[in-house]
């Protein structure tokens, strides 16, 4: 047995369900037998109305809940049977689950009614007597009670609020599920973690999930791995099985039967038989029957029950009677097939978690706690095996399974025999009947091989899948059988192994019985319990040749000869890989860069190489610092020792350690087996290079001491090595294996580091951060690492943005499901296989030619025409000869500003004379909008992304240039003959050409993430700068983008010899390349603030259009992978304390780049993966700081950033200026009014004596008296007064 380290997003406990007692106010008025069919019953009547039943019949029923709601409401089960309070082993369970979107209501009802009607009938109708007395049933009326108290009836389309729970989560997108992670937590839905505990523990043997909205029975599985909106079927092994399960409840129900649900919103909807399959119909990830089927023994169909989810309850009466017939069918149906019970042969006590194996269906079910098991079968024989760990396996052929009641196929299994392996004892499984051998006993050439390897992989397509990883110096294809229940994909948790043989071509023994294995493994699943299992459970790779030029001119017969040995260039090839002590200075060959390539592609766990001259196990290290024969030990000699070991000891010749007696009398290999510097050096060995490079363990075998033998004596080379080879596939399965996932998101981390404490050798998780590190029996210590991350408990947290990096305090905070869901969208596709499985599920076809400028115009066009709602078209400006420059932008929002969202632009055609871009953007654009709300992939990436796509920015040099020119400048330039490339300079805008002029505007917009360019000319990516300058601020990022691209293109990365340029993986500066002034990714990066990377597509500036579908071949995955990256780095917000956000804040990144923020406060900035400073800047605001940890396979890290104000005045608090100013103001405010009070004395007295002067005047004698005594009224009595002094009242006032 292994341990395993796994940590996965649900943790399936398995627990007891214990009875609760209901809440204290209930309804109780409510008899059983007396059915209310003209109301729905609520959650009180309903607990009320299920007690009374168990009340009334104690005997045949029991009531129990398995959980509660969000809103604390039970989940109630009740359990119908004879004697409900124990657990009769010989009754197989059944389950219906009804009103799991709380709005689809009929099921609720319906549930009660069966329910009532199997109480009251038991004991009266001897069919529901017998079902009662005979089965084990459990009916929940209600997985959402909390969603039903929300929905309103008459509703027939339902209502968000009702159909999910409490906290908005859909429940039946909320299980495991096999083709994605779902992420939800057992706070959100409480609900589903109780009954997958409750499936869990109670082992069902069949279930029913009864919903509404249509009228159809569904059958697994619910979702496929491309996730196809709808029309993908998506078959399990047990299809038929389901689809007469489906056709049970459908067939007796009259309006399901007729395929016809005349439902009024879909009245075209249409079902063969009334039934379908769920991933054909739509799409559902995480939903309940799968889960089931996948995890629980069970086998579960949904059933819609009514196209209105919550009619008037005056149609519950006719809905009842509709169903009742199906659902007593439907239980029934439990019955058939097999049933019987695993015992041990020596007390004859029940064996639980037997597994049950039917040959032929790739789905087995275990025993229950008594050794019970109950096999759903469809009419037919069957060869059916009973296997247990330490048990010998049991096989009986040809049982007859009827219609009706099940057959009953009782095992007796007897303990296996043990044999000592170096002081560990381990048991060996034994079927009671041979498989048979294969049959094709010849030596194949080249030829009838390759029709041997494509015979077997038509024959046996389920299991085997052939594919060529190279070519040899000849051209002959290197071919890979892979053989694996799910041979085209690596499955998570599950192993990669490999055979590898005829390396040296005149070597043959080894080429021969990989053939042999194929036709074995191929031939005995199903039959044989041990290929069955080593097929399900690992994925193993065979390449017979990897020298078929040697082979073709090696002779039979040859025992220790040299002819063929070599490839066609004359080298060795296990001399021919890197070294860690010799420098390797012979060319590398194709054959090895194939396999170099290939080993680096699969995460492969154990190999092995098969040679032949001698017999023996040879392991690592095969030569020293020395070069000399002597022990070379690896940091896992003794793991090497256990696998080579296992080899061994299956063939008697070998484990003897004599080999080769009559041609090497003294050689003597202890157990059979050797390290291989011990025997003799190997500089450049293959198997060297596997453990020190990738996760691989790799041995080479000698199988025998003639190289090439005579073609009669192969079958004894099978006989010898048939244990040996599957006995080492056993060996992958050593150790301990694990997943190192995100605590967080529970998302798996992709190249984390597995290092076991005194074991100087490290392994790393695959693309989905599974793993599996090979070790001798004992206790150890292990640590997880990752880039960015930190180790806890093997669940790796991600450093979070608080400060110094370090994690915020408290519970981790509750994370939008939607943004959730959209991360491990990104890490999904983020995965090599995420890519790759949308660019095969969006083939599309298409005569590609090269458009002239007018017919561009048409195809933008026609574009906006065809897909109005996803885009827009505008003209950036004209060209010199008046020709229009356009851009079309895809977005689901496309003329609305959506800041929050980053913005891609793609741009191609600045070189006329390079037109292969411009044809990619346009199949791009098409690709897009063809594929939005088919695709869930690419809709979603649309939603969540700004596309800008500018497909010719030279259409004059466009016009000029030819077909199949690969070298000529016709065309480059514009019609004034300047190539814009070297026409963009910030500071000169009135030199532009019109052309640069149209586009810097485009580059000028605020919000733009990042920018592609096509052209051509060669074949790799380049990054900024194209002027001569030392350092690059960004390089790190820029660079990595660049890498990005050419890793998603099958040939940039590696380099093309015959283009100019190609740069290490493809990826140069572009300095490096031709350095020059004025290009528009230089631009970009230093007025654009945006980063810009050009990918040259071709050797061939202009190549024939007949290359333009390969072209876009290349190019269709590296294109999406740039929409997957725009959504990585950094993103976030900048705004002020209140709330309000900051527009033009500067981000400054690591102290060098800049970015600002546009509307709404948002930015977003593109960094290599790694730790990162950041800082926000704003004016009146003060500087923050922060750090935050970018992934390669995460999306972008989001920071919320509040400033606050910056109280500093001239470099003083702010309190103390404003306080000394107010100070100031006080003072200069006292001084005025003292000066006020000064001159307004001053100016009464002038007033009043010179007023005084003029007494002699009669008409203002009395004026005069009453303004001298003060007497406002008097003033008042007067329309005017001229109070002002003249020149001569002045004058005469000076003189006195």
């Amino acid at each position: 047995m292994e341990p395993h380290i796994h940590v996965s997003l649900f943790c399936l406990f398995i627990g007891v369900v214990s009875p609760r007692t209901a809440e204290a106010s209930v309804d109780t008025r409510i008899k059983p037998g007396v059915n209310n069919y003209s109301k729905y019953y609520n959650y009180s009547e309903l607990t009320g109305l299920l007690q009374t039943m168990v009340n009334t019949y104690p005997h045949i029923s029991n009531l129990s809940s398995v959980g509660r709601s969000v809103q604390g409401r039970e989940l109630w089960v009740m359990r119908i049977t004879k004697d409900p309070n124990t657990d009769d082993p010989g009754k197989p369970r059944f389950k219906y689950v009804g009103n799991m979107h709380g709005d689809e209501t009929i099921s609720r009802q319906v549930l009660v009614y069966l329910v009532d009607y199997l109480l009251t009938k038991y004991g009266e109708d001897q069919r529901v007597t017998e079902l009662v007395n005979t089965t084990d049933i459990y009916i929940m009326p209600s997985m959402n009670p909390d969603g039903f108290e929300k929905s309103v009836e008459g509703e027939c389309d339902g209502t968000d609020e009702g159909r999910v729970n409490a906290r908005k989560i859909d429940l039946n997108r909320s299980f495991p599920d096999q083709f994605e992670e779902t992420v939800v937590t057992k706070e959100d839905a409480p609900e589903v973690w109780s009954i997958i505990q409750w499936i869990l523990a109670k082992r069902f043997v069949l279930s029913a999930n009864l919903h509404g909205g249509t009228v159809v029975a569904s059958y697994p599985f619910d979702d496929s791995a491309n996730h196809q909106i709808e029309g993908s079927y998506s078959r399990s092994d047990d299809d038929l099985l389901f689809r007469y399960l489906a056709r049970v409840y459908a067939k007796n129900h009259p309006v399901m039967r007729t395929g016809h649900p005349n439902c009024p919103d879909n009245p075209d909807e249409s079902f063969e038989e009334g039934i379908t399959n769920g991933a054909r119909w739509y799409d559902v990830p995480g939903g309940m029957q799968d889960f089931n089927y996948l995890h629980g023994n069970c086998l579960e169909i949904t059933v819609e029950l009514s196209c209105c989810k919550y009619p008037p309850a005056s149609e519950l009466r006719s809905e009842w009677d509709m169903n009742r017939e199906s659902l007593m069918a439907y239980m029934e149906m439990v019955h058939i097939g097999l049933r019987g019970y695993v015992t041990e042969a020596n007390n004859g006590s029940g064996l639980p978690d037997v597994r049950i194996v039917v040959a032929g269906i790739n789905h087995n079910l275990t025993t229950g706690q008594h050794g019970e098991y109950y096999r759903l079968l469809i009419p037919g024989q069957y060869n059916i095996s009973a296997i247990a760990p330490g048990y010998t396996t049991q096989t009986v052929h040809n049982v007859l399974v009827t219609k009706g009641k099940a057959t009953e196929l009782n095992f007796t299994v007897t303990p296996a025999p043990s044999v000592l392996v170096s002081g560990v004892p381990v048991t060996t499984s034994a079927a009671t009947d041979s498989p048979p051998p294969p049959t094709d006993f010849r030596h194949h050439n080249y030829a009838d091989m390759e029709l041997f390897l494509r015979r077997h992989s038509v024959e046996f397509p389920a299991i085997a899948h052939l594919s060529s990883v190279g070519r040899s110096v000849q051209g002959h294809e290197l071919y890979v059988m892979v053989i694996s229940d799910n041979p085209t994909v690596h499955e998570h948790g599950e192993p990669e192994f490999k055979y590898v043989g005829n390396m040296h071509g005149n070597e043959v023994v080894g080429r021969e019985l990989l053939l042999n294995l194929i036709e074995y493994l191929c031939r005995n699943y199903g039959n044989d319990p041990e290929v069955t299992q080593l097929v399900n459970s690992t994925r193993i790779h065979i390449m017979p040749s990897m020298n078929p030029d040697g082979y073709e001119v090696a002779r039979e017969g040859d025992k220790q000869g040299y002819l063929g040995r070599n490839n066609s260039n004359n080298f060795d090839l296990n001399r021919n890989f890197p070294d860690q002590f010799v420098n390797i200075t012979e060319p590398r060959q194709p054959e090895t860069e194939a396999v170099m390539s290939w080993l680096e592609s699969v995460p492969f766990v154990l190999s092995a190489n098969l040679h032949g001259g001698s017999l023996v196990v040879n392991y690592p290290y095969d030569d020293d610092r020395e070069g000399v024969s002597q022990y070379s030990k690896c940091p896992d000699d003794e793991v090497f020792h256990q696998v080579s070991r296992a080899y061994a000891q299956e063939n008697a010749l070998m484990h003897k350690g004599h080999p080769c007696e009559m041609l090497y009398p003294e050689e003597y290999f202890g157990e059979g087996i050797t390290n291989g510097a011990n025997w003799y050096n190997v500089p450049g060995g293959m198997q060297d290079w596997n453990y020190l490079n990738t996760n691989c363990f790799e041995v080479t075998i000698e199988l025998g001491c003639v190289k090439f033998p005579w073609e009669k004596d192969l079958p004894k080379y099978w006989d010898q090595n048939q244990r040996s080879m599957l006995q080492f596939i056993h060996q992958v399965h050593r150790g301990v294996k694990g997943t190192v996932s995100d605590i967080h998101t529970g998302s798996g981390i992709p190249d984390a580091t597995i290092c076991v404490e005194g074991i100087d050798h490290n392994v790393t998780t695959a693309q989905t951060g599974d793993y599996w590190r090979l070790l001798v029996p004992g206790t150890f210590n292990l640590i997880a690492s990752a880039r960015g991350v930190e180790v806890v408990d093997f669940k790796l947290s991600r450093v979070g943005a608080g400060p110094e990096g370090r994690l915020p305090a408290g519970p981790p905070p509750t994370q939008d499901p939607s943004v959730e869901e959209f991360q491990n969208f990104i890490h999904y596709l983020s995965q090599g296989e995420g890519l790759e499985e949308l660019v095969r599920s969006t083939a599309t076809e298409n005569r590609y030619r090269y458009r002239s400028e007018r017919e561009i115009a048409e195809s933008l066009r026609g574009l906006l025409l065809n897909f109005p709602k996803i885009t827009s078209l505008r003209s950036l400006g004209q060209s010199v000869d008046f020709r229009t420059i356009r851009a079309l932008e895809i977005s689901n929002q496309p003329d609305e500003a959506e800041p929050s969202e980053p913005k891609i632009r793609f741009v191609a055609g600045i070189h006329g004379n390079a037109p292969v871009g411009t044809e990619l953007l346009l199949e791009f654009a098409t690709f897009l909008c063809m594929n939005y709300g088919k695709n869930p992939a690419i809709t979603r990436l649309i939603n969540s992304t700004r596309i800008v796509i500018l497909p010719l920015i030279n259409p004059d040099g466009r016009q000029l240039a030819e077909e199949k020119q690969c070298t000529s400048t016709r065309g480059m330039a514009n019609a004034r003959g300047k190539d814009l490339d070297t026409d963009f300079f910030g500071q000169w805008f009135g030199t532009l050409q019109p052309e640069t002029r149209a586009v810097m505007k485009l580059i000028l917009e605020r919000g733009q993430t990042l920018s592609v360019s096509l052209d051509g000319g060669a074949l790799l990516a380049t990054y900024p700068y194209d002027k001569p300058v030392q350092t690059v601020e960004k390089e790190g990022t820029l660079k990595y983008l660049a890498n990005v691209y050419a890793r998603n293109h099958p040939r940039m990365h590696l380099g093309d010899p015959r283009c100019p340029s190609t740069g290490q993986g493809g990826v140069l500066r572009a300095a490096e390349r031709q350095s020059h002034m004025g290009s528009m990714k230089d631009f970009s990066v230093d007025f654009g603030h945006c980063p810009e990377i050009t990918v040259y597509t071709g050797c061939c500036m202009f190549p024939p259009a007949e290359q333009l579908s390969t072209l876009w071949a290349e190019n269709k995955k590296a294109l999406l992978s740039m929409l997957v990256e725009a959504h990585k780095g950094v993103r976030g917000v900048v705004r002020d304390r209140s709330g309000k956000p900051i527009v033009g804040a500067m981000i400054v990144m690591n102290g060098g780049v800049r970015v600002y923020t546009a509307a709404g406060g948002f930015f977003h900035a593109l960094l290599v993966p790694g730790s990162h400073d950041i800082e926000a800047i704003a004016d009146g605001y003060q500087h923050q700081r922060q750090k935050v940890v970018v992934s390669s396979h995460e999306a972008a890290s989001v920071v919320i950033i509040s400033l606050n104000m910056d109280n500093r005045i001239f470099g003083l608090p702010r309190e103390f200026v404003v306080a000394a100013a107010a100070a100031s103001m006080t003072a200069l405010v006292l001084t005025a009014c003292i000066i006020w009070c000064v001159c307004s004395a001053k100016s009464n007295q002038q007033k009043d004596g010179f007023h005084r002067l003029r007494q002699h005047r009669d008409d203002y004698e009395d004026e005069i008296r009453l303004t001298s005594m003060g007497s406002k009224k008097a003033l008042l009595g007067h329309e005017f007064q001229d109070e002002s002094e003249s020149d001569e009242e002045t004058l005469y006032a000076n003189k006195l």
